[in-house]
């Protein structure tokens, strides 16, 4: 059997239910790998891989941590030497998915696990947690998370079917055949918003026209990170950035913030990238009802039930312009920098909610003075950033700097 797929968890709580999804998954013609990373008591079903081979890869030895009797540093330790595991595995060409199965400790370990791998290796973890907010799990990485619905200790007529979807799941993932594109695109990502969709629609299908692929990634923090983690593992080839908004959740404390290193991996990796500030004018909350009460007085505006904005005030735009400057100024490869001098959103123009000259222009000229002329090329337009012109003017500056980067 070539393909082999982990079956990753603790053995020691619940041994039968991962030989029950082990034999089914090799009932589809599918060899597996059995990994261990319980603790404390006797492994219910053969492993291919020990805990003591997973501690030692995280560092430790599992008569220390019996000894040490620390859940939390347990943990870590046997998340650390799952993931090195399961990673070199898949270095090897060995290992054509993963699928793991347990409650609060056996999902965080196998996540951690799963996330190790790259965008593409099937990974299923059925979990009494996938329910709820998954986001600390999931993170960026393609993970499918199957509610349990009903605890996982024992097979019984109700888990036993959960259990086997999931181990079909993953037998079918593992024995699929991709389809084959006709060719191979350079890829590049895109950052979008409801209020700049206009402008990256447009560049989108100017690329495309143009022999590129564009993957377009919704700036909800999650969006921005996903982008950030696949230019970091080599399949981006240009950034198109037009929609830096994250920045304004992560500075001020919204809920849809990407982290202090949005903006980071294009410079590091030396990726052509056209960025802009799509969005600087809103930062992103939920229900009107969950606004924090310091913020009662600000610019409010109630996009929908769920999603409530807020304007960003000038000393923010001069520190957004402030952040923003210093990580292009990290940049190793071509950079531009493009600026809609009209609006930087839909609702940033004469006679909408977010209408904000003074604001713009403390963004603008704080990203003048603070970026670096020599390294940076500044582009200043005199539209909005969802006018035509503006949108291709920056789809035909990336292609520029793709193709001489080739």
């Amino acid at each position: 059997m070539d393909k082999q797929v982990v079956v990753l968890g603790t053995l020691d709580t619940k041994g039968k239910e991962f030989k029950f999804i082990k034999e089914i998954i090799e009932s589809q013609g599918i060899g597996t790998i059995v990994i261990n990373t319980g603790v404390k008591g006797e492994a219910l079903c053969e492993a291919h891989i020990s805990n003591e081979e997973v501690a030692q890869a995280g560092g430790k030895s599992i008569v220390e941590l019996i000894r040490d009797n620390d859940r939390g540093k347990a943990m870590d330790v046997m998340m650390k030497g799952a993931a090195k595991i399961v990673l070199d595995l898949h270095v090897k060409g060995v290992l054509a998915g993963i699928i793991s199965l347990g409650g609060s400790a056996g999902t965080t370990i196998a996540t951690h696990a799963m996330r190790a791998l790259p965008v593409g290796v099937p990974k299923v973890m059925v979990s009494t947690l996938a329910s709820g907010d998954t986001t600390p799990y999931v993170g960026v990485k393609d993970i499918t998370m199957m509610y349990s619905v009903v605890d996982i200790s024992g097979i019984n007529s109700f888990s036993s079917k959960i259990l086997a979807n999931a181990a079909y799941a993953i037998a079918g993932m593992a024995n699929a055949v991709l389809p084959k594109l006709e060719e191979e695109k350079p890829l590049i990502g895109a950052t979008m918003f409801g209020v700049t969709t206009p402008c990256v629609t447009k560049a989108r299908e100017y690329l495309e026209s143009k022999g590129y692929e564009v993957l377009v990634f919704h700036a909800t923090g999650t969006g921005g990170k996903a982008m950030e983690d696949l230019i970091e593992a080599g399949y981006i080839k240009g950034v198109l950035d037009v929609t830096t908004t994250e920045w304004c959740d992560e500075l001020v404390g919204g809920v849809l913030s990407a982290g202090p290193h949005r903006l980071e991996a294009a410079a590091r990796q030396g990726i052509p990238q056209v960025v802009s500030t799509g969005a600087l004018d809103m930062v992103n909350f939920g229900p009107i009802e969950t606004l924090p009460e310091k913020f009662k007085d600000r610019n409010i505006y109630k996009h929908n039930t769920t999603v409530t904005l807020m304007r960003t005030t000038l000393e923010e735009n001069k520190q957004l312009g402030e952040i923003i400057a210093d990580k292009l100024n990290m940049a190793k490869g071509n950079t531009a920098l493009f600026l809609p001098l009209k609006g930087v959103s839909l609702i940033d123009v004469e006679g909408q909610p977010f209408y904000g000259k003074e604001e713009d222009e403390v963004l603008f000229n704080t990203l003048r003075n603070n970026i670096d002329q020599k390294k940076i090329e500044l582009f200043e337009m005199e539209t909005h950033i969802n006018d035509e012109k503006f949108a291709l003017a920056m789809a035909e500056k990336l292609i520029e700097m793709v193709e001489k980067k080739n």
